[in-house]
């Protein structure tokens, strides 16, 4: 149910907003760090009271006691052609009334609207990473990269008033590679639904409930099996701590191209015993998953804008070791300097994982991560700094 007013931080009352947000995918059917992110927005800003719309491909019918208004724009099965020329008319016809602010995520998908974007409404676009620079790292070609930077996100970008980043790394992408002025930039960070991400297990009961090893050290990489992410550096580093630390067992969890060949890696440094792919992970077995492991771990080696896990980990109350890459470290460092490697290479990566399993007393308390999680990376408080850049 919709209410009347809007409670604001300073327990002001305004009158709720009509805001069209434009996302790419489905989350509950389509995971990823920027889907998650516009579905937990959306739901919290018509949660708070806003009369909220998300358009998106593949998006179901709205639900009756659902309080966002979902409008497919395209079938994500279709050839790209098909899907940007559906997206453009589909939202040129669309009858939802004017909003008040327009949110853009992804410049793909933004691309076909640009003309039908009604004048006099503010547009923001969050900015969830670099598309055409994490083609490039995917092994894109020139052609491709050029084409997505400059015919695609920097037209994007040039017709929004005000931009989003999730960490001050990507405020600098944003600045540095596409030419955007700081004044537009305002960084937010992501939240974490409390609800849905808490410590309600014993990590016994979590490791029960997935048929995990009970007896072992366990660490926890829900990651995209793709380069940038850094699997393969961790499956290095797990191999080289294990003489020392033989109980150690690694759960990787996500799907992509990489798999046969981490995989191979896996068999080649004689980890069998050590290491579990667990493929998709339903998202209802995801806080479960945390709380079985003694330390989630993000090993990545490039545009890592912010890092969702990261929260998702600490408000079940697991703590997690990252790399110094992209935003991840502004999550970490006020709580704990142990949890970044001193660089993103395997030598290091084993080095921390190696003084913090043995010597455990260096990891934070599940209290500990919960509690820093909901103290600064509540969605209900996260939703409404960004609803004031929106509709400002």
């Amino acid at each position: 149910m919709i209410s009347d007013s809007l409670l604001k931080q300073d327990n002001s009352v305004v009158t709720p907003a009509r805001i069209a947000c434009v996302g790419m995918g489905w989350f509950p059917h389509t995971p990823g760090g920027l889907d998650r992110y516009v579905y937990e927005l959306t739901h919290h800003l018509a949660a708070a009271g806003d009369r909220v719309t998300l358009y998106g491909l593949g998006l179901p019918p709205t639900a009756p006691d659902s309080a966002v208004e979902l409008v497919n724009l395209a079938a994500p099965d279709r050839s790209l052609w098909r899907r940007l020329w559906s997206t453009r008319c589909n939202f040129a016809n669309r009858q939802s009334p004017q909003p008040d602010a327009i949110n853009l995520n992804f410049a793909l998908y933004s691309l076909p609207l640009l003309q039908s974007l009604p004048k006099g409404v503010p547009v923001t676009f969050t900015f969830h990473g670099p598309w055409a620079l994490e083609s490039a790292q995917e092994g894109g070609s020139q052609v491709s990269v050029l084409l997505k930077q400059h015919l695609v996100e920097k037209t994007v970008y040039r017709r929004c008033d005000r931009f989003i980043v999730l960490s001050r790394a990507f405020g600098e992408i944003l600045h540095q590679t596409y030419q955007v002025a700081w004044d537009k930039i305002n960084i937010i960070p992501g939240g974490v639904d409390l609800q849905r991400f808490q410590p309600n297990l014993s990590p016994q009961q979590a490791r029960t409930h997935l048929n995990f090893p009970s007896d072992r050290f366990i660490l926890f990489a829900p990651r995209r099996l793709v380069h940038r992410m850094g699997l393969d550096k961790l499956l290095l580093a797990l191999a080289q701590i294990k003489p020392k630390i033989p109980d150690v067992w690694l759960a990787i969890a996500g799907k992509g191209p990489l798999k046969p060949a981490l995989e191979q890696q896996v068999v080649e440094m004689q980890l069998q015993e050590h290491v579990k792919f667990l493929g998709f992970l339903p998202d209802e077995q995801l806080p479960i998953a945390y709380q079985a492991a003694d330390l989630c771990v993000m090993p990545s080696q490039s545009l890592e804008g912010f890092g969702l896990t990261v929260l998702e980990s600490l408000a079940c109350g697991t703590p997690v070791l990252c790399t110094p890459v992209g935003g991840m470290p502004e999550i970490l460092a006020p709580f704990s300097p142990n949890l970044i490697t001193a660089t993103s290479e395997a030598t290091a990566i084993a080095q921390r994982l190696e003084e913090l399993l043995l010597d455990q007393s260096l990891l934070p308390s599940r209290s500990d991560c919960r509690q820093y999680a909901a103290t600064h990376f509540d969605w209900q408080e996260i939703v409404l700094q960004v609803r004031q850049v929106l509709i400002a």
